[in-house]
């Protein structure tokens, strides 16, 4: 991210964007992709967010167009990038003439919407510390990008973009040219190339999809978690609202929400390990539908479709396995070890909240659950099953009834949290809007 421009996120873009884009769908295409064929994938890349797209197509054109870099350099990288999709020599073209026609097409799309549209300045990032991080990760990876392209000085033409051109779109084009030729990269490097992205406004799927990532293994590991997770996530995922055609298939979705940073199947092992938990403790059936009710705000009844607590779990732990093994086969279900000497300090923060809640009612217009019968369910959870989850659903169910918490109490929340290792903005996501405060 730069002073000069806002970050491609807060333009509204989810993944990639610009020239790499462009790069990505020929890559796709197939070799010999014609002229026509090509600029039609450009047109419709430019014709995205009612033609705002093309303002990045057409600055990543110009980019590379003032740089004084040779032909050669435009060529290599050009061919890298778009896995030699499209070729513009073969058209009669060299790299200029075809980054002209880019820029061209851009400001056609914009003239469109704006009439009197005028390109503006280029805004290349020439900051040099970020130069040199995008070129030390080049050449990091330089062996690698050797053994996987024929193309000589592929190393050399990358970083001479990212020093004599613009360090952004340096790292997109070095990105895209590692996800063209399916080049391995460690899972350190990866966190390395999201925060390098991060810094330049990239959305993190511009580094993550279609990279190949050598993740460590599955864990239940809170690392990289934004918010919540397992159980208690799942129930906030099934509050009213909630759209999927099965209840099975929310819980697949929800599988699904490792993030960027947690290796593939992260999510349902941690989701799996509260599904067991609670399968295997003396917790009654009658605890768990309540649980459930209370944490999903009623948005999925699961006793006005006849359906066990008991029931629930083990289709919610079928759902996990099934997606371990489609994405971690290696992965071997483990049970962490239980954080009981913070049992009572769990059961304190309950008991003390215990006075407000009897006063609520959770759904007051249909089959209405006490806000007191809630607090005892959840106590129990401390006891019987596990005081981490326990907190965590009472985070929850603090949220669902709208209980105002004081500054002391939600300092106190901050020390359990950290003793569990939740992540930073857990509280931030659940309950630091109910806060009182001065």
């Amino acid at each position: 991210m730069t002073q000069e421009r806002p970050a491609y996120y807060q333009l509204g873009y989810g993944d990639d964007f610009g020239l790499t884009a462009l790069s990505e769908l020929l890559s796709r295409s197939g070799s010999g992709t014609g002229l026509a064929a090509a600029l039609g994938y450009a047109e419709g890349l430019a014709n995205q967010y009612e033609g705002e797209a093309s303002v990045e197509l057409g600055e990543d054109a110009r980019r590379l167009l003032a740089s004084e870099l040779p032909e050669h350099i435009l060529h290599t990288v050009w061919l890298a990038s778009s896995g030699k999709g499209f070729d513009p020599h073969d058209h009669g073209m060299n790299s200029r003439e075809w980054l002209e026609k880019l820029s061209e097409l851009s400001t056609a799309r914009l003239r469109q919407n704006r009439r009197s549209h005028t390109p503006p300045p280029v805004r290349p990032v020439r900051d040099a510390v970020l130069c040199q991080a995008v070129v030390a990760e080049i050449r990091a990876m330089a062996a690698d990008l050797n053994r996987a392209s024929a193309l000589p000085d592929l190393v050399d033409a990358l970083e001479q973009v990212a020093t004599g051109a613009d360090a952004d779109l340096g790292l997109r084009l070095f990105l895209r040219v590692l996800k063209a030729r399916s080049v391995p990269v460690e899972h350190e490097r990866y966190r390395r190339l999201l925060a390098l992205g991060w810094q330049l406004g990239f959305p993190p799927a511009v580094v993550h999809d279609g990279l190949h990532i050598i993740w460590p293994p599955v864990t239940t590991s809170r690392q990289g978690i934004e918010g919540d997770f397992g159980l208690s996530r799942l129930a906030r995922l099934f509050t009213a609202g909630w759209h999927h055609r099965t209840a099975r298939a929310a819980v697949r979705n929800a599988v699904t929400g490792d993030g960027y940073e947690r290796p593939p199947g992260s999510e349902a092992a941690i989701l799996l390990e509260d599904t067991r938990r609670v399968l295997q403790s003396t917790l009654s059936d009658d605890a768990i539908i309540l649980l459930w009710l209370a944490a999903t705000d009623r948005g999925y009844s699961i006793d006005e479709r006849g359906v066990s607590g008991q029931d629930w779990l083990a289709q919610i732990a079928d759902v996990c396995e099934e997606h371990l093994a489609e994405v971690a086969p290696a992965y071997v279900p483990v049970t962490s070890a239980i954080r009981a000497d913070i049992g009572d300090a769990v059961l304190r923060e309950i008991q003390q909240m215990a006075p407000l809640a009897a006063d609520t009612v959770i759904s007051p217009a249909f089959r209405p659950l006490e806000g007191a019968t809630v607090m005892k369910a959840l106590a129990q959870v401390v006891t019987q099953v596990d005081p981490d989850l326990g907190f965590r659903l009472f985070l929850r169910t603090l949220e669902v009834l709208r209980l105002p918490i004081t500054q002391e109490q939600y300092a106190r929340y901050e020390d359990l949290s950290r003793h569990f290792q939740y992540g930073e903005d857990h509280l931030l996501f659940s309950v630091d809007h109910l806060v009182l405060r001065t």
